[in-house]
């Protein structure tokens, strides 16, 4: 049984610490040592909001997400990530911040926990979910090639106009990410059509307990996304 809770990451800086310990360590798990989402200064950045997944019995942070809003002052970890290597990515967050956009990083799940769905299933549902209490007009999100495929079923769509038709090796030499944007949260056109309805229940219900069908069986999950 888990327990999705959202914040606002200047609100509670003990669970930002938990959150950033279990995603170094998974991070180190995976020979990864510099990734630009795993920075602790958005401690302090009043537009970051957070997702955190604990264990249920125990009160253990097992997973996490974020999202950052692009205010105009701080970069979005996607564009320090990229301008490396494309700085055209300056100019796309820039042309969707005329509405209102944010990135979805940071997204792990404690080893403990792999292949039960909190990161890719629960997690990313759950991020999603929230746009419409930020007032978000689109989602900028890098993810692993494992992870595209269960993004695109949430209504992402690959970023073509930067790196290599979206591609970047990034954050190791032997990895890829691919830039991919939600350019329509409120509707989800693109989304395949239960992820929609399971994404919307949780926008219409933010505080609500369900059971999830997940990668291995069903699990009972409670929400509490009000922010």
């Amino acid at each position: 049984m888990f327990e999705l809770k959202a914040f606002r990451a200047i609100d509670n800086l003990d669970l930002c610490e938990q959150f950033a310990t279990g995603h170094a360590k998974v991070l180190l798990d995976y020979g990864v040592t510099k990734v630009t989402s795993s920075s602790t200064s958005w401690f302090f950045n009043p537009a970051v909001y957070v997702i955190i997944a604990k264990q249920k019995i125990t009160g253990e942070v097992i997973g996490g997400v974020r999202l950052h809003i692009a205010d105009g002052i701080t970069p979005l970890p996607l564009e320090d990530a990229i301008s490396i290597v494309d700085e055209r990515v300056f100019d796309l967050v820039k042309q969707h911040r005329s509405g209102r956009t944010a990135e979805l990083c940071g997204l792990w799940n404690a080893k403990s926990v792999a292949g039960m769905g909190v990161g890719s299933y629960y997690l990313m549902r759950a991020g999603i979910s929230v746009t419409n209490q930020l007032k978000l007009t689109s989602l900028f999100a890098l993810c692993a090639p494992h992870t595209l495929k269960i993004s695109v079923e949430k209504g992402f769509e690959i970023e073509k106009s930067i790196g290599k038709e979206g591609t970047f090796v990034y954050p190791k030499l032997d990895l890829i990410a691919t830039s991919i944007i939600i350019r329509d949260p409120d509707t989800l056109s693109v989304a395949l059509p239960e992820e929609r309805d399971l994404i919307l229940e949780l926008r219409e219900n933010p505080s609500i307990t369900r059971k999830e069908q997940g990668p291995k069986g069903v699990t009972e999950v409670t929400y509490n996304l009000n922010f």
